[in-house]
């Protein structure tokens, strides 16, 4: 192994200072922050933070860029000089340390959280971390918060703004569950920290400080729409003119694609979008790529993901395989629809990174000769699904059969 160069050495130094600093501002600082702050070259933050460390600072203070640059390439770009970032709270919650964690190695940096704004609810409330559920909702949707609407849950939903509380009690009275309690902490930590509560359908606050965190304690309706955590989702829960893979089904195909953490599917032919959907919602590090060729069905298909907690679904509108140009290679791809057209197949095969894994569904004879053709040629798993539900002949009942489905699945070499 070469030895290392100088700018090598010089970048394995802990060049980065990232400081926490709650609404307390300066009394929550140590002695060793307020060094590392006193001593630094440059020092970036937002205003808010650099203006509670002026009296003491004496590097060239830098507000954080608008909009916000995720890549950081203003603190990158002085690497190994001594550099301080200024963060809300715990900088690995949610936070800029995450963000930086990702470009610079943990060898370079040296971090001073404060109590994260969930720590501090957390300890308002009396609520033990390990049993609630957490959502980062701050530039994002508040339709994140829908999968963890579960019976008796509690939650601490952290907010981008002041109008989010009114928001999710709106969102809350809407799905049934109105009789939840909500409670806003606003500032907390700081002089100004406030505790307000109310039921959801009866959210009354007003001027709330746009630094505040939700918690909520969730109280269902027998309406109430909850999402199971099992996979095959009761059809009903999406919007579809008949063009959805059956919720057994969709259970068995789900199966056979396997989810693992953070990776990413193609769903060809998406229809309702339903399988990139429970796929999402096995983690909040899936992604699912949704490809439809209907605009109306393509439209139908970002609703249903917003409205089942997903909003991050890409929906691409076009057709197989020209549409499947310049995306993001996939771990998994399913094809519910348009298969037997020229070239999908053959597109998605060779698309697959290896090790992924493919799973088809044939209701057409044609479809189910090209699985066939494939299976004898790739090898795969073959199955044949059939499904029958009891419904009325006359006074009586009666198995009436679905249409059933041939599956492929394989795993690319």
């Amino acid at each position: 192994m070469p030895a290392e160069g100088p700018r090598s050495a010089k970048l394995n130094a802990r060049w980065l200072t990232i400081v926490g600093i709650g609404e307390d501002g300066l009394a929550g600082l140590g002695d060793e922050a307020k060094q590392r702050i006193a001593e630094a070259e440059i020092i970036f933050g937002g205003k808010r933070h650099l203006a509670l460390v002026a009296s003491f600072a004496r590097g060239d203070a830098r507000p954080w860029p608008v909009p916000f640059d995720p890549e950081m390439r203003d603190v990158l770009a002085l690497a190994g000089k001594n550099v301080c970032v200024l963060a809300s709270g715990d900088p690995f919650f949610h936070g800029v340390g995450a963000t930086l964690a990702r470009k610079v190695r943990a060898r370079e940096m040296h971090v001073i959280p404060a109590p994260s704004a969930a720590s501090l609810a957390a300890a308002r409330l009396g609520w033990a971390l390990q049993e609630i559920e957490t959502a980062s909702l701050h530039g994002h949707s508040i339709d994140l918060i829908r999968p963890l609407l579960q019976p008796n849950a509690r939650i601490l939903a952290l907010t981008s703004d002041a109008q989010a509380p009114t928001a999710i009690a709106r969102l809350l009275t809407e799905l049934d569950f109105g009789a939840s309690r909500l409670t806003v902490l606003e500032a907390l930590g700081g002089p100004m920290e406030t505790t307000r509560s109310t039921r959801a359908d009866a959210f009354d606050i007003e001027n709330i400080n746009p630094l505040n965190v939700l918690a909520i304690e969730i109280e269902s309706s027998p309406q109430a729409r909850v999402l199971p955590l099992t996979v095959g989702l009761a059809d009903h829960l999406f919007d579809h003119d008949g063009q959805i893979t059956k919720r057994e089904i969709r259970a068995i195909t789900l199966s056979a694609l396997a989810p693992r953490r953070g990776e990413l599917l193609w769903d060809i032919g998406a229809g309702s979008g339903s399988i990139g959907i429970e796929w999402m919602l096995a983690h909040p590090l899936m992604r699912t790529i949704a490809i439809e060729a209907d605009p109306i069905r393509a439209a139908r298909i970002a609703h249903n993901a917003a409205a089942c907690g997903v909003p991050g679904l890409v929906v691409v509108e076009g057709s197989a395989p020209r549409a499947l140009a310049k995306l993001d290679v996939p771990d998994a791809i399913f094809i519910g629809g348009g298969g037997s057209d020229a070239g999908v197949l053959k597109a998605a095969i060779e698309a697959l990174r290896p090790g992924g894994r493919l799973v088809a569904n044939a209701v057409t004879l044609q479809m189910e000769a090209l699985l066939l053709s494939q299976h004898i040629k790739l090898g795969g798993d073959l199955t044949r699904i059939a499904i029958s539900r009891a419904s009325p002949v006359g006074s009586m009942q009666a198995w009436r059969p679905a249409m059933p489905v041939t599956q492929w699945s394989w795993v690319k070499p």
